[in-house]
């Protein structure tokens, strides 16, 4: 078999890791970014519930789940209707999120000036660059569409950010990467969206979120 695995190593302003116990009641919980937090990816680690996602262009209203194609769904019971802060972040009484004596896992991304970029785009149909502040381009790219259903697309440049085809994985599913596409293209600020990519990745209007790793 093929393996591929992704390292994120916890730094102040980039990445933290947090695991907590649920308490069934809506509650804040401490993180370490020293940042407000742009991206929150919480599991349920003692249940098989979704990987439910946090971003900042939706807002706190609303959630993703990194497991399936949904659009962005209203649910106060996820996050409180509550957005997070550079020492804190809020959770619900959803008992995906914060059942009473359940074990969680939070994964909290933020921006950080030539590291990291955690933002969003309107698809064009046509050849976008998205700028992410970088000097030598993305090594990591996560994007989905939030107004529409989409898949959660997956680059890297182990495996080719190029010209040409470039192999990607979706995080909602278990199919083998595809190879014979070229729907992104490299670009020293960050990345370029092609115009041949399909609709979860570049359609007219469309609303798409994003992390991608320099």
């Amino acid at each position: 078999y093929d393996m591929l695995y992704y390292h994120f190593k916890r730094a102040t302003g980039f990445m933290d890791v947090v695991c907590d116990i649920g308490t069934g009641s809506a509650h804040t919980i401490s993180h370490g970014l020293s940042v407000v937090p742009e991206m929150i990816i919480r599991k349920r680690r003692d249940s098989a519930a979704g990987w439910y996602t946090y971003h900042s262009a939706i807002g706190a209203t609303k959630y993703l789940r990194v497991n399936d194609t949904g659009i962005a769904n209203t649910y106060s019971a996820v996050w409180n209707d509550t957005a997070p802060t550079s020492s804190v972040f809020t959770v619900g009484v959803y008992n995906n999120v914060n059942a009473s004596a359940g074990t969680f896992v939070t994964y909290l991304f933020a921006t950080l000036a030539g590291v990291s970029k955690v933002g969003s785009y309107t698809g064009t149909a046509a050849t976008l660059n998205v700028d992410c502040g970088f000097t030598g381009g993305a090594r990591f790219i996560l994007i989905k569409r939030t107004d529409s259903t989409g898949d959660w697309y997956t680059y890297d440049s182990a495996r080719g950010i190029s010209a040409g085809n470039d192999p990607y994985l979706l995080l909602n599913s278990t199919a083998a990467e595809v190879t014979n596409t070229d729907y992104i293209d490299p670009l020293n600020a960050g990345f370029t969206v092609t115009s041949s990519a399909p609709a979860g990745l570049n359609a007219s209007s469309g609303t798409y979120i994003f992390l991608a790793i320099a």
